[in-house]
C-alpha cells in the first residue's frame, strides 16, 4: 500500500506550538550526573523513556533487591485468589534459623512456629527487608525456597528480566544470583502499575511486629516528599543499592543504583539522578484514546464518503523539558481508502518528531463500520476516480 504525507497537524493549543517555520533549535541538554556507584539507570515509568544509564546492563547481586520479587509474587498470589490478605502464615523452624533475630540479617523477628497474617509479613519483606519473612511467604506458596525461586525466574522472564537469575527470596549472597540495574527497574515499573493496592506499602516508613518498630531504609521517604518507594539492598558483594521512585508533576520516574559505598551515599546518588531526571525532562498525554486526528477523510465505493480517524489509545510522550515549540505531529494516510471499513481497522499513522528525532508511530483507526455501497455508488465512484486520473 502506498503511502504519502496528508497533513501536519497542529498539536493541540492547549499542549504544544509548532513553529510554522524552520524549526528552533532545542534547548541545551545538560550532561547526566556522574554517580559514585558501579551502575544506574533512571528511566519515566509510564513512557519507558530511559533518561540517564552506565552499564545498566553489568550482572550484579541483587541483595535485598529481590524482595521486591518476593513482594510482587506475593501480590500476584493475593490477586488471583490463591492467598489471603488475612490468610495466617506459619512460620518454619528454618526461617527463623536462617532469618530470625539469632542472624547478623536483616529480620521481622518472628518468633519460630508463630502464625502471622500474610500482609504482615509483606510488610516486613517491605519496611523491614526481613529475611526471615521472606523464606516464611516463599514456603508457604511454594513449599520451599527453592521452588519459590523457581517462580522468581519464571516471573523474571514473563516481565522481559532477561539478565536476572534468582536463587532465593531473601537475596542473602548464593554464587551466580544476580541482576542488572535495567532489569530491577522493569520489575519496579510492574511493582507500581500491576499492582498499585500494595505498592503504598513501599512508602510506609515504620512497621511493628512482636512489640519492635522498625524504620523503612529507603532514606528518601525522609528527605523527598515525592519519593513513594521502592527497595534498599546491601551485602558485601554488592555494596549499598537503592531502587526508588517519585512522582512530580504527573511525571514517575524510576532511579536504581547499584554499588555504592554507604547508606548515606545510595541514597545522595539516587538524589542526584531523580534530580536530574525531574529538572531536564517531562512527560505529557499529549491524546486520549478517541481523540480525532484527521476529520472527514474520503472513502471510495462505500455506503458513506468519508470517515474520521482517531487515535486508539493514549499517546503519552517523554522530552526533554522547554521543547515543547519543536514537537510536529504528521498524520499519514493512504493516496485512497477504500470501503468496506470496520471499526478500529487501522487506517494511516500518527508520527510525532522532535525535530529529526521520530519519538512514536502510532495507528490511527477508523471510528465507524462502513459497509460497501450499493452498485450504483461503486459505478459512480469508479467513473469518478478514472476520469479524475487518482487511480491508486
Amino acid at each position: 500500500m502506498s503511502y504519502r504525507s496528508t497533513i501536519i497537524h497542529l498539536l493541540r493549543a492547549a499542549l504544544l506550538t509548532v513553529a510554522a517555520t524552520a524549526a528552533q533549535s532545542a534547548p541545551l541538554l545538560p550532561a547526566p550526573p556522574e554517580l559514585a556507584a558501579r551502575a544506574w539507570f533512571l528511566v519515566d515509568s509510564e513512557t519507558g523513556a530511559v533518561l540517564a544509564e552506565r552499564d545498566a546492563d553489568l550482572p550484579l547481586p541483587p541483595a535485598s533487591l529481590a524482595k521486591m520479587m518476593t513482594s510482587y509474587i506475593v501480590s500476584e498470589e493475593i490477586d488471583a485468589g490463591r492467598l489471603g490478605e488475612q490468610e495466617l502464615v506459619r512460620v518454619s523452624d528454618d526461617a527463623w534459623e536462617r532469618g530470625g533475630a539469632k542472624t547478623d540479617g536483616s529480620t521481622m523477628f518472628l518468633e519460630p512456629r508463630s502464625k502471622v497474617p500474610a500482609i504482615d509479613l509483606m510488610r516486613g519483606v517491605i519496611i523491614q527487608s526481613g529475611n526471615d519473612a521472606a523464606i516464611a511467604l516463599a514456603q508457604h506458596i511454594a513449599g520451599t525456597e527453592d521452588q519459590f525461586a523457581d517462580l522468581m525466574n519464571r516471573q523474571a522472564t514473563a516481565l522481559g528480566m532477561t539478565e536476572t537469575l534468582f536463587h532465593n527470596a531473601t537475596g542473602l549472597p548464593s554464587e551466580g544470583m544476580v541482576s542488572t540495574a535495567r532489569d530491577l527497574a522493569k520489575l519496579a515499573r510492574a511493582t507500581i502499575v500491576d499492582h498499585p493496592q500494595h505498592y503504598g506499602i513501599y512508602a510506609e516508613k515504620y512497621f511493628t511486629h512482636n512489640g519492635i518498630r522498625q524504620p523503612n531504609r529507603n532514606r528518601l521517604l525522609w528527605r523527598d516528599s515525592s519519593v513513594d518507594g521502592l527497595k534498599t539492598g546491601h551485602t558485601e558483594a554488592s555494596g549499598y543499592c537503592l531502587v526508588a521512585s517519585a512522582e512530580r508533576r504527573d511525571m514517575r520516574l524510576i532511579a536504581v543504583v547499584l554499588g555504592t559505598d554507604s547508606d548515606q551515599a545510595r541514597a545522595r546518588e539516587t538524589q542526584k539522578l531523580l534530580s536530574y531526571g525531574f529538572r531536564n525532562f517531562e512527560t505529557k498525554r499529549l491524546y486520549e484514546p478517541g481523540t480525532t486526528l484527521k476529520e472527514n477523510t474520503r472513502v471510495w465505493y462505500g455506503s458513506a464518503d468519508s470517515i474520521n480517524l482517531v487515535v486508539d489509545q493514549p499517546i503519552v510522550l517523554t522530552f526533554q523539558r522547554g521543547s515543547e515549540k519543536n514537537l510536529t505531529a504528521e498524520v499519514v494516510i493512504p493516496s485512497q481508502l477504500q470501503a468496506p471499513i470496520a471499526a478500529g481497522e487501522p487506517l494511516g499513522k500518527l508520527r510525532i518528531s522532535l525535530g529529526d528525532e521520530l519519538l512514536i508511530e502510532q495507528p490511527l483507526v477508523a471510528d465507524a463500520d462502513i459497509a460497501a455501497g450499493n452498485l450504483f455508488k461503486r459505478l459512480w465512484d469508479w467513473l469518478t476516480l478514472f476520469f479524475s486520473g487518482i487511480f491508486a
